[in-house]
Formats: C-alpha cells, structure tokens, sequence
C-alpha cells in the first residue's frame, strides 16, 4: 500500500514540512537516542598519558649519526679551513698577525679598532666544526660585499677541558684563509683577547672603483 505523506503530517501537526516538534516528539526522539547510547562508555579523564617513542637501537642510531657526519653542503666541501691539530693559544694571549707587504701604519690602525666594524660574529656555544663554517663563510661575504674589518668574538676558553681550543682554531684559519690581510685581538671594549678584529681584502671591483674615483691605489690591497 502507498505511504500517505498527508496522513502522517495530519496525524501529528508537529511533522509538518517547517512546523515545530511536539512534546511527544521530542520525548520519543530522546528515548530512541538514550537506547542507543546506553552501552557506550564515557572516556576517562585526565588519566591518559602518552606512550612515549620507542627508543632507537644502536644501529639505528648509527646509520643517523652515519648520515649526519656525511651530509655536506656545496660550501663545506669548498671550505679548506683545517679540522687538525693546531698550535695552541694561552686564554690571554694578545693575537697579532699580518699578511707580508702589509704596512705598519694599517696594522696599528687596525689594533686601535680604527677600521669600522661591517658585521660581527659570535663564536660562543659553537663546536670547532660549526666555527669553522661560520668563518669561512663570514670571510668569502666579506670580501664579496666589501667588508673591510669584522669581529670574530671567539672567548678566551678559560673553563674549556682544552683551555682556548677555539680562540687556537680562530688564529690558525685567520693565517690560513689568503683573503684574510691581517688580525689582531681587538680593544677591550670590544672583547679583548677574547676577540678578534680582522682586515678583509678589497674586491677587485672595489680596487677598480678606488682607483676610478682617487686615481691613486689604496693603502691596503
């Protein structure tokens, strides 16, 4: 037999297409859904915790370490700074180098913190691996954006199981990088011998430039 739509909507009002549901209705309605929930469990709360990750086996964490040791980037490759042994500094030793050709009068400028500082690096809380790539990427922007002077802030490592580890690493790359003109520990106010002041080599395209706008060579290469 057809289903009469009409008569369902005559029989209760409330099921009218827009009308409001009766009493009835929502009583029915109420009775069906707590029937149907009766057997479902409320979640505890506040007692679930997280299971916390398994922890790596040690091959596991070999193949990681393995794999970080190995990752370089294009840069670390091209970066000839040394990672060997290297001659020790005293925590307190005063640092003090020049390129051959470099004149007198430009290295005491330099120790006098005559030179405006371009940018500054913080050493501090790096590795000697992670120092290394600092530098060797400080220098190459240096030269490239005609930086002349920067400061190197490598501490003194006095509290180091090797005192001065990493001011020893510093002095050495600094001799070794051939953009590097000259370095010296930098005034007090500036960190002392926990610092660095370093002269950086002139682009060619900024030699050009002096030599354009002076007609004369600079003092410093």
């Amino acid at each position: 037999m057809p289903h009469d739509r009409d008569k369902d909507q005559d029989a209760d009002p409330s099921r009218a297409k827009g009308g409001p549901l009766s009493a009835d209705a929502l009583d029915g309605d109420f009775t069906d859904f707590a029937s149907a929930m009766k057997d479902v469990e409320p979640l505890s709360k506040g007692n679930q915790t997280l299971k916390p990750p398994e922890p790596k086996t040690a091959d596991e964490q070999h193949v990681l370490r393995k794999a970080a040791e190995e990752f370089q980037t294009e840069e670390d490759e091209s970066n000839f700074l040394t990672l060997g042994e290297v001659k020790l500094r005293d925590p307190l030793e005063v640092l003090e180098w020049r390129q051959d050709g470099i004149q007198l009068a430009v290295f005491n400028k330099l120790r006098k913190g005559g030179y405006d500082i371009a940018r500054e690096l913080d050493l501090h809380q790096r590795t000697v691996k992670e120092a290394r790539g600092d530098i060797y990427q400080l220098i190459n922007k240096a030269h490239k954006n005609n930086w002349r002077c920067v400061l190197i802030s490598h501490g003194k490592g006095l509290r180091s199981a090797t005192p001065a580890r990493l001011k020893s690493y510093v002095a050495h790359w600094l001799t070794q990088h051939p953009l590097v003109l000259a370095y010296c520990s930098a005034q007090r106010n500036r960190g002392g011998v926990g610092s660095a002041y370093v002269l950086i080599k002139k682009s060619a395209q900024s030699r050009e430039e002096n030599l354009e706008r002076f007609g004369q060579k600079s003092d410093l290469p």
